[in-house]
């Protein structure tokens, strides 16, 4: 019987090579396997690579007991998606699960987001496709593009500068417009801890605020609710309400949000062992 809770189950997907943890990827492919081998196995996902470093991630992963699974950050645009797709399905070192992509011309995003899904139209079977529009321009067009084509969404949650993390109404905004779409969403960076608090100057979103803005929002929360969830920083009060959360309603939430990108497993794991969630 798993020791992580339905909520929080394959939560945290693990990119300890990207910053602001930098893990040199030999030692984050090791770490990864350690951590599944772990007994909260069941809060991670797969392991987060750039298609630049898939075959070197291959290579470290080979001779464990099964491929390693593995989300793949096209650095390229939408030509780098099928190379990243084709090589996985002819690897038995890895077993590419999601390719995520960023939208680059902020001039035209929803063309730009037509190109991206259409090439993953080409190529992509069982895997999921994250797609990260932004939070300028016009991006709920782009938005529609990938509800139409019935994949999912991305959100960059912070990083190394200040511009990067999203205000707690964009973030609200996201989360209603893609429930309104029925759009599956995952978040990066800046989300490694539970609660929401401040570092180094930035303020950082908690990913049980964001998990609790979701719920909140399918049971028809309005804007000014989600923005107060967001920014709560009552661990104890929020620790709370997740636990009256039935299964169903920690199933349906995670249909929606689906995990985060943390470049740290050991955080989030013990931020919810603090708050008595695990």
């Amino acid at each position: 019987m798993s020791t992580v809770p339905a909520l929080y189950r394959h939560l945290v997907d693990d990119a300890s090579m990207f910053p602001p943890g930098n893990l040199p990827l030999a030692e984050a492919v090791a770490a990864h396997q350690a951590h599944l081998q772990s007994p909260s196995a069941d809060l991670v996902g797969p392991f987060v690579c750039t298609d630049d470093n898939l075959m070197k991630v291959a290579e470290a992963a080979r001779g464990a007991t099964g491929p390693l699974r593995v989300s793949v950050v096209i650095s390229g645009g939408a030509g780098g998606i099928e190379p990243a797709v084709r090589w996985g399905d002819r690897s038995k070192d890895v077993e590419v699960t999601a390719v995520e992509v960023r939208l680059r011309d902020e001039d035209d995003l929803s063309r730009n987001a037509l190109r991206v899904v259409r090439a993953c139209d080409d190529c992509l079977d069982e895997e999921t496709a994250y797609v990260e529009i932004g939070l300028d321009g016009a991006w709920e067009r782009a938005l529609d593009v990938v509800a139409d084509a019935g994949y999912a969404a991305k959100l960059r949650t912070g990083g190394l500068d200040a511009y990067l993390f999203p205000s707690s109404a964009q973030v609200a905004s996201f989360i209603t417009a893609c429930l309104d779409r029925e759009v599956p969403f995952k978040c990066t960076a800046g989300l490694h801890n539970a609660v929401r608090h401040t570092a180094e100057d930035f303020e950082h979103h908690g990913f049980l605020n964001v998990l609790l803005a979701t719920r909140a929002s399918l049971d028809g929360a309005v804007q000014d609710e989600l923005v107060q969830l967001l920014e709560s920083r009552d661990g104890a009060q929020l620790a709370a309400r997740a636990r009256e959360l039935s299964d169903d309603q920690a199933a349906s939430t995670r249909r929606w949000f689906t995990s985060f990108g943390s470049c740290s497993i050991d955080e989030p794991r013990t931020d919810l062992q603090t708050l008595g969630l695990m």
